[in-house]
């Protein structure tokens, strides 16, 4: 385990990028805006399933016409989307009848939040339906399956991961561990290591999911780290980023867990969380979402 510094940002990236290269089915060529086009012919592709996350949201820094369907065989195939999400994109007047046009590019959507849904409806013929994350369509023994998860700490610990700093939040941190006799082990990116924080900023997906799984206790501002401390059982306080929270506060209701968002004067150690009922509502949940994006993929077949 190596301190957070450029060092352990790589080895990071490259653990990522390994994951990603040895797990997923990938094109054989590299595909851009320049020859997108061509990757029908040359991949025999039936169609496109774009998502998931933010692809909607034109905001991000490297938007692209594909999370659209926009590219000329994408409009003319088969093309839909999965839990995709406009995150807390704020569109000027203008936007919104280009953003009718490019949703007509799909032939059924998946949103991951139920909020723009009643617009897609009123504003085109496409279907749509609120469907769940990704990374909650497979149940949590799936994922200690297919990746190897041991436990990285031999000692009680907090889980601290935070996608964007809040001193609040951080203090609620320290007070919880020492209250509790806690060691932190964080895996934020944060420019100064934290003092008698374990920083784990190097950490790949498998380590990861071990470091959630084996907390004591979450705290995180990230919607993922949200997700896995549920997927795996594990107390949890979720704050906000003051941005994309939307996501986080849809699922919270969803679950009956609204209770565990920025519970800044409340040690939540206290308050249990019936897990089996979110488990069943995530269960109900997952076969509706899962029946959808079936039916999406059985259109590549007409």
């Amino acid at each position: 385990m190596c301190e957070l510094s450029l060092p352990a940002i790589q080895v990071n990236y490259k653990k990522f990028q390994d994951f990603y290269t040895n797990r997923f089915n990938r094109t054989r060529e590299k595909y851009t805006a320049e020859n997108f086009d061509d990757i029908m012919e040359n991949e025999q592709l039936n169609g496109f399933v774009c998502g998931s996350d933010t692809i909607f949201c034109i905001d991000e820094f490297d938007f692209d016409d594909g999370y659209y369907a926009n590219y000329p065989c994408m409009k003319n195939g088969y093309s839909v989307a999965y839990a995709a999400s406009f995150g807390d994109s704020h569109f000027k007047e203008a936007d919104y009848d280009i953003l009718n046009q490019r949703i007509k590019n799909f032939k059924a959507i998946g949103l991951r939040e139920q909020e723009m849904v009643p617009y897609i409806r009123k504003h085109t013929d496409v279907a749509v339906q609120r469907v769940l994350d990704p990374t909650l369509l497979l149940p949590v023994k799936v994922y200690d399956e297919k990746l190897t998860v041991p436990r990285l700490i031999k000692d009680k610990y907090i889980l601290y991961y935070s996608r964007r700093y809040n001193p609040k939040m951080e203090s609620y941190v320290e007070k919880m561990a020492q209250e509790h006799h806690w060691k932190i082990v964080e895996i934020s990116l944060r420019a100064v290591n934290a003092k008698k924080h374990q920083m784990f900023y190097e950490a790949g997906v498998e380590e990861f999911l071990s470091l959630v799984k084996n907390a004591e206790f979450v705290i995180t501002n990230s919607y993922h780290g949200m997700i896995f401390s549920i997927q795996y059982k594990r107390p949890f306080a979720i704050f906000s980023r003051e941005q994309c929270d939307t996501k986080n506060k849809e699922l919270l209701q969803l679950l009956g867990l609204y209770d565990r968002l920025n519970s800044y004067d409340r040690d939540l150690v206290e308050v249990p969380i019936d897990y089996d009922k979110v488990h069943s509502i995530i269960e109900s949940e997952r076969e509706e979402s899962l029946e959808f994006l079936k039916k999406e993929i059985e259109g590549f077949s007409n």
